[in-house]
């Protein structure tokens, strides 16, 4: 056993290459993948949730969008299919995550449009059409809404943020706690144990 955990930098694990594949909005997608990374073996059911009840962007959004806690991509790699005019920025700690959604990112054709950054990569002044996460809570409730803290104050004005929780790790107590903090939310959608939270301002 090794200490790493998805949200370890710079994993300790051998790589073990595989692939992952899934389909979205009709679209099938073959992803590299490999251990030391979220969900390294399959597309995360909650992530499954997410891209299924959440609002995909469309070909006429613009803008930048985040995918927050990227893994090794699937989320950046639908968002910036279908959003062929806005920049999708795949933000992650992980070092091997980052690595391999740039791999693919490029295996898609999709490099011009996606930017890899660590979190302390990302211009300071840059602000968001729209958010996207699968939240890491497994590193613990105060360090989530650290993170969320950080995060969510980089919308855009009318900007909208597309969260996924599981309900028995705590949905519906990050739901109230982030309408403590002033923010407007609705869940989208509940399906699988999952709750999909529509974040505004």
């Amino acid at each position: 056993m090794t200490g790493d955990h998805y949200f370890t930098v710079e994993p300790n694990a051998p790589a073990q290459a595989r692939e992952v594949q899934f389909t979205v909005a009709g679209r099938d997608y073959t992803l590299a993948s490999a251990a030391g990374v979220f969900s390294a073996t399959r597309l995360d059911p909650g992530t499954a949730v997410l891209l299924r009840k959440a609002e995909l962007p469309d070909a006429a959004a613009t803008g930048d969008l985040l995918d927050l806690g990227c893994g090794f991509g699937p989320i950046t790699c639908v968002l910036a299919t279908v959003a062929v005019t806005a920049t999708t920025w795949a933000v992650d700690v992980n070092e091997r995550a980052r690595q391999l959604t740039t791999e693919n990112a490029a295996r898609l054709g999709l490099s011009d449009r996606v930017r890899v950054s660590a979190p302390e990569e990302v211009p300071a002044d840059l602000r968001f059409a729209q958010i996207w996460s699968n939240p890491p809570i497994r590193i613990g409730k105060d360090e989530l809404h650290q993170l969320l803290s950080r995060w969510l104050p980089r919308l855009a004005p009318d900007g909208v943020a597309w969260l996924v929780v599981a309900r028995h790790l705590g949905g519906d107590s990050l739901q109230r706690w982030l309408i403590e903090q002033g923010w407007q939310v609705a869940r989208q959608a509940s399906q699988k144990g999952f709750r999909v939270l529509r974040v505004t301002r």
